[in-house]
């Protein structure tokens, strides 16, 4: 597959997305320049070796994808955003993929579409989804993932149908360190450094162990290069995630990512939406809430998710809080490199491992609460196999 059969798409219509601080519909097109993707060439995959395009995403026709999701039929559908929905299926050779459908009165567009092909097509990594392939039929659009069983993030987070089992901590240090290594790829291997942009739960898929990859590159852009230290830029993402400096001035750096990444953090710390407009005022925003306890250690366990019910060793806990509230620091120069966050991680999910080994849950938890490995595996367990695969 090469590339240049991209030329073909003219886009007819401006993208219509999100503002990130208003949130109402606005429409404008995608740039591309230094800050584009057109002419971007990525230097290296995640084993830093030279990766050629043409072995990634095929073309597929219409008829293959509508055979692959039984004419797209409601009982395949698994989800539905800005872009359209996405539908479950499955390829002539077995293969079961996600089908995602532009739907063209939408919040996205053919540009937008063309960036995500040009992306996933030459970044690739074990916690970036993969994009198997694309239809660019008549005036249909669509993508072709690879199927992510668990869903996204947001799915094992927030309202949980009844009998559902939350995340265990252990769990979501894991999605959090993976989700750390595919943005890490991003920014330091990737070269130019590519800014996501739209971190987000909704945004962090699950495999059937609760690996996450990074998916929606959408929005992506390429990062500033040489003497320049930003990328100007039309204020676009989701509502709640958005860095404050980049919603105020549109000035984009790999610390936007940052600050979005501190939001996931503390959804997963908290188990509560970034905005959730069915809480009481002053707390309907995540990060505006989180301030008081994040800027006081004996406030600390008051931003844990009840549902953990106390399953959590508190030292592991008050480190993670520490480094959300690092990267939700107002002052982007004051946020610490994805690469610092992400070896910050990965020895306190070892530390977690090990805690958790030996004592199974936190002092002055409830005693009659479910909270050892053993249980808490179990419970995983169960929820894998209930999967649809």
């Amino acid at each position: 597959m090469r590339m240049r059969c991209f030329s073909c798409i003219k886009p007819n219509r401006n993208d219509i997305k999100i503002d990130a601080e208003h949130a109402p519909r606005s429409s404008s097109r995608c740039s591309y320049g230094s800050s584009g993707t057109q002419n971007a060439r990525f230097n290296v995959n995640e084993h830093g070796k030279n990766q050629n395009p043409e072995d990634g995403a095929r073309s597929f026709t219409f008829r293959e994808l509508a055979a692959a999701t039984k004419n797209f039929r409601e009982v395949n559908l698994i989800g539905e955003g800005g872009f359209g929905r996405v539908y479950k299926g499955r390829l002539e050779t077995g293969e079961l993929v996600a089908v995602k459908q532009l739907n063209q009165d939408g919040l996205q567009g053919d540009q937008e579409f063309i960036v995500e092909v040009l992306m996933l097509s030459l970044l690739h990594h074990s916690n970036l989804v993969t994009l198997i392939g694309y239809c660019t039929s008549g005036d249909q659009r669509l993508l072709v993932y690879e199927y992510m069983p668990m869903g996204s993030l947001e799915d094992h987070l927030f309202d949980l149908e009844p009998g559902k089992e939350p995340l265990s901590w252990s769990t979501r240090i894991k999605i959090a360190v993976g989700a750390a290594r595919g943005l890490e790829y991003l920014h330091c291997k990737a070269d130019p450094p590519v800014i996501y942009r739209d971190l987000k739960s909704a945004n962090i898929l699950l495999d059937n162990d609760f690996n996450p990859k990074l998916s929606d590159f959408g929005l992506a852009k390429l990062g500033p290069v040489g003497e320049n230290t930003h990328v100007s830029t039309r204020v676009m993402g989701t509502y709640g995630y958005c860095a404050p400096e980049y919603a105020m001035s549109g000035k984009l750096t790999l610390k936007s990512d940052i600050y979005s990444f501190g939001v996931v953090l503390l959804e997963l710390i908290t188990g509560r939406k970034a905005i959730d407009r069915s809480k009481i005022p002053g707390e309907q925003n995540l990060v505006a809430w989180s301030q008081p306890f994040l800027k006081d250690q004996k406030k600390y366990c008051q931003l844990a998710d009840p549902r953990l019910e106390g399953c959590y060793p508190r030292r592991c806990f008050n480190y993670a809080i520490a480094i959300t509230a690092m990267c939700l620091n107002e002052q982007a120069s004051f946020r610490p490199l994805i690469g610092d966050i992400l070896a910050a991680l990965e020895y306190l999910a070892a530390q977690c491992h090990v805690s958790e080994s030996t004592t199974g849950r936190v002092r002055g938890a409830n005693p009659s609460s479910p909270c050892s490995d053993r249980k808490v595996v179990s419970r995983e367990r169960d929820s894998r196999s209930r999967a649809s695969i």
